[in-house]
């Protein structure tokens, strides 16, 4: 089959990998793939890793133990565990002790024509919700996630720093709670998406200090976790969603002082991240920027990395 492969920093496009086989797994036909800031990181060195890189996707069941999914549309959660270790048994699946994760860690990902994962970690896309949106689900529900790990109030100010490709969707969800949102977005064409939806803008300058009831930061920047910690309010809270490259020095005795919440935040739930999607309430096809055959894979990964670039998608097939 055609995949893009990622080994020693460097991708390159295969055509003659083989179509990959798990025992009790479904085969899965790729209909689109969506390339995100993790892919881009990765290809830069972030995490090592040797194989087919990607994990948002959208595809089609031709193959499974269960005839019932033959067929079917679906997208997939990235987490295989193994229900057995300690922190599976404990209800904290995404952190399996002996998972691994598509397209990053010990598992090939979705930029190929085909991929395999298990039942378990399939969810059946409705009918009313096309390729374009499905696709869009991995990053959605890792949107959704914040509201799973807090409890934001209509009453609450909420402040988000970034609105990149995972940031436009963390503010379409937010605005869904009614709380006082606004967001903190340093280019055009993020701040038009933005005020098309409704959602009020505020510059960095506008920022009051101590103030913030809930703060997101989705730059992965120092100077957005700089911003974030001027803007919380004492015992407020603090979500990280965004991974880190290196290091970065924190004065953690004013957290302290400050009584500061902070959470990190990851993966997210796909059953109600579909029924947005089903419903209408987040449209997320207003951040293709472009689509590209896995052929041209490289150039794909050029133009999302390029600046100015939200979601480009590849289509395998």
């Amino acid at each position: 089959m055609k995949s893009l492969w990622l080994e020693n920093e460097t991708l390159s496009f295969k055509d003659n990998l083989p179509r990959p086989a798990k025992p009790g797994e479904a085969l899965i036909r790729v209909r689109l793939a969506g390339v995100c800031s993790t892919d881009l990181e990765m290809a830069r060195g972030y995490y090592p890793f040797t194989g087919v890189p990607g994990h948002e996707f959208v595809g089609e069941v031709v193959e499974a133990e269960d005839e019932s999914w033959l067929g079917r549309r679906v997208t997939g959660e990235i987490n295989v565990t193994c229900g057995e270790c300690e922190q599976c048994r404990s209800g904290r699946k995404s952190h399996c002790e002996n998972r691994t994760v598509l397209g990053i860690l010990n598992r090939d990902g979705v930029f190929a024509e085909y991929v395999t994962l298990p039942i378990r970690n399939l969810h059946r896309v409705p009918d009313s919700v096309p390729d374009e949106a499905a696709v869009f689900t991995e990053p959605l529900a890792a949107a959704l996630e914040i509201q799973q790990q807090v409890h934001i109030r209509p009453g609450d100010r909420v402040l988000l720093i970034g609105a990149g490709r995972l940031g436009q969707m963390i503010a379409q969800t937010l605005a869904l709670t009614g709380a006082d949102l606004r967001v903190a977005a340093r280019h055009q064409q993020q701040q038009d998406l933005l005020t098309a939806r409704g959602i009020r803008l505020i510059t960095e300058d506008e920022v009051q200090p101590w103030r913030w009831d809930v703060v997101v930061e989705a730059t992965g920047s120092t100077s957005g976790f700089d911003l974030a910690r001027r803007a919380i309010r004492p015992r407020g809270t603090l979500v990280m969603k965004s991974t880190y490259r290196g290091e970065m020095s924190v004065n953690f005795s004013s957290i302290v002082v400050d009584e500061i919440n902070i959470v990190g935040s990851r993966c997210g739930p796909f059953a109600p991240a579909l029924r947005l999607l089903e419903s209408g309430l987040v449209d997320p096809t207003v951040l293709i920027s472009a689509r590209y055959p896995l052929s041209q894979g490289l150039q794909a990964f050029e133009r999302a990395g390029q600046h100015g670039t939200l979601k480009v998608l590849i289509t395998p097939q």
